[in-house]
């Protein structure tokens, strides 16, 4: 196996001390889970871990390390992207992030712009702003990369439906971007008491949300993202519904709950996956499997899954996949998976 395509992962900061060798091996990007925007600047001041990115490239010295900055309910975005001088400010930070630690480039993660549903503040004028703040990060990151004669990467994780596309110019953003990561999950759950899947790879019949993992790909290349570019994303973890009807196995039912964040990966594999009352239900249509008992609905991603989904990214030359989040899946079972299904020979 001697090319890769992209095998990236999110690691969270706390779990840093947890890689060993074999799975930095398995990896070609890792971003760190999260840095935060303070005054228009990047900081990493609350991570713990740092110290162990040195240990990671020894282990590895080809994975490509990147600072992940926001996530969830992380702003500072809009305000720094706001003005030039904001602006300026940030990817100033990035290029110290770069140069303090052994980084090879910064991943943003602003959910969302133009958009306050993480209680964040936005603007309509994000949508503009999102573009300059990236083109003022990427000059900078390439005026420090030439002084070097190196690169330094520049990539987003991006929400995975229409509405992400309205609050960006995608066909200009791509431009200052070596990949974009769609966040092929969570694309049904926390909104949602309709039961379905939250990371599928197709549509099924009969679904009234028309989102899956293809149609978000298309509608990033119909934006104007080259296919090359378009990293597609993994749940390590599962979206549950309770009280949730006794027919079509609880598949397309309106539950009495949302899908709240449910067991991980390690946990499903030990607790639930025909165990426990609970029986594994695949859909051949979405490629998705799901866990019923009855009364509660579990999504996930298991390897049969992860299968197809990069038989999809070999199939339609797509740069490769990522997952959230490492710690979720102790066995390794699912990143072994990826690494597999992502090998050329």
């Amino acid at each position: 196996m001697d090319q890769q395509m992209i095998v990236a992962g999110y690691v969270s900061d706390s779990k840093l001390p947890e890689l060993t060798r074999d799975h930095v091996m398995k990896l070609t990007h890792m971003n760190v889970a999260f840095g935060y925007v303070l005054d228009d600047q990047i900081t990493t001041a609350h991570l713990q871990y740092t110290n162990q990115l040195h240990e990671i490239k020894a282990m590895n010295p080809n994975v490509q390390l990147l600072l992940s900055v926001g996530g969830w309910g992380n702003g500072g975005f809009s305000e720094a992207a706001s003005t030039e001088e904001g602006r300026q400010k940030f990817a100033a930070s990035a290029v110290r992030v770069v140069t303090e630690l052994p980084f090879d480039g910064v991943d943003l993660d602003w959910e969302y712009p133009c958009y306050s549903e993480a209680n964040i503040a936005s603007s309509p004028d994000d949508k503009r702003h999102f573009t300059l703040l990236l083109k003022t990060i990427r000059e900078a990151l390439d005026m420090k990369g030439a002084a070097e004669g190196r690169h330094y990467l520049l990539t987003i994780a991006a929400g995975a439906d229409q509405y992400y596309i309205d609050g960006t110019e995608m066909d200009q953003v791509q431009q200052y971007l070596d990949f974009v990561q769609l966040m092929t999950y969570d694309m049904r759950g926390g909104f949602q008491i309709l039961t379905g899947h939250h990371t599928n790879l197709y549509n099924s019949t009969g679904d009234l949300f028309r989102i899956s993992t293809e149609a978000s790909v298309n509608m990033f290349m119909q934006a104007g993202v080259p296919r090359e570019k378009i990293v597609i994303g993994v749940a390590f973890y599962s979206r549950m519904w309770k009280q949730v009807p006794n027919r079509n196995d609880g598949f397309l039912q309106m539950a009495g709950t949302t899908g709240g964040y449910g067991p991980e990966y390690t946990e499903l594999l030990a607790y639930y996956i025909d165990k426990n009352g609970f029986t594994r239900h695949w859909d051949d249509e979405a490629k998705a499997p799901h866990l019923f008992n009855g009364d509660t609905f579990i999504s996930y991603d298991d390897v049969e899954s992860i299968t197809h989904k990069c038989e999809y990214v070999q199939r339609e030359k797509l740069a490769g996949a990522m997952f959230w989040e490492y710690s979720c899946d102790k066995t390794h079972t699912l990143l072994d998976a990826m690494y597999a299904g992502l090998s050329r020979d």
